[in-house]
């Protein structure tokens, strides 16, 4: 692999603060976003994302303002995600400071929409997100899910994600809501899966909870890995997490870690 695995602190945003569920329910107030997006920058992290976890169901935009608040103090590529519904609100937002849109529920009901934002953004600016569980009555096993991980669709996972990958994106993010927040590890099939059949880099998302974790995440093809709670409540500190990568012979990049 000639990139670079990158680590990539998730924000899950409601009203304005980071919070932080478990099987996308449960939640609890996890801090301000742009004291996270700070701490997670100075500690090594290669990547950020902020998702607005109740736009799409409340029916409302990202909340801009805590983009720009962001947007201010990160000093890596930075994803914003929940709210986009077409090209004039992933528009926004990369305006309000972030380098890169999230779409998922949007994608799902409307496809041209990726079409669209791939051609007026380009194909970088651009990742997918597909909220997944499981389901052993479709050919790969996993369901699609929109609406913030609330509405089945009956849709097969890896079938979408081929679809995803054929518009050019260049990163789709699959969530597992069976292993959200639970810290039992990612849902490795589903990974796997997805990097065979896609040629978009695939986001590790949804599981977290061991360093060993992220590491069979690498070996099922992840090239990006997303956590929160583990990194939020310190459970895991990204500077030991990229140590430990190394020395399994992860290429990650150490030179952005503080000084020890």
């Amino acid at each position: 692999m000639n990139k670079p695995v990158r680590i990539m602190p998730c924000l899950d945003m409601q009203n304005g603060r980071v919070v932080k569920g478990v099987h996308f329910t449960n939640i609890q107030d996890a801090g301000d976003p742009a004291a996270c997006a700070q701490a997670y920058c100075a500690a090594g992290a290669d990547e950020l994302a902020m998702l607005d976890i109740t736009a799409t169901v409340e029916n409302r935009p990202t909340l801009l303002e805590v983009v720009r608040r962001v947007a201010q103090v990160v000093t890596v590529p930075f994803t914003v995600g929940g709210g986009i519904a077409d090209a004039a609100s992933a528009e926004a937002v990369l305006e309000a400071g972030a380098d890169k849109i999230s779409v998922s529920s949007a994608a799902f009901r409307r496809p041209s929409v990726i079409e669209e934002m791939v051609k007026k953004f380009g194909p970088q600016r651009v990742t997918v997100a597909i909220d997944v569980d499981r389901n052993p009555r479709l050919p790969s096993g996993y369901e699609v899910y929109i609406d913030g991980g609330r509405t089945a669709t009956g849709a097969d996972a890896v079938e979408w994600a081929r679809r995803v990958d054929g518009f050019g994106v260049s990163v789709i993010l699959p969530t597992s809501k069976a292993a959200d927040g639970a810290k039992t590890g990612y849902e490795l099939p589903l990974i796997k899966a997805i990097a065979e059949h896609c040629s978009a880099e695939v986001v590790a998302s949804g599981g977290a909870g061991t360093m060993e974790h992220f590491y069979q995440a690498v070996e099922a093809g992840a090239s990006i890995l997303l956590a929160a709670s583990v990194f939020h409540f310190h459970l895991i500190d990204i500077p030991e997490l990229k140590r430990y990568l190394s020395r399994k012979g992860v290429n990650v990049s150490l030179s952005n870690l503080p000084a020890s």
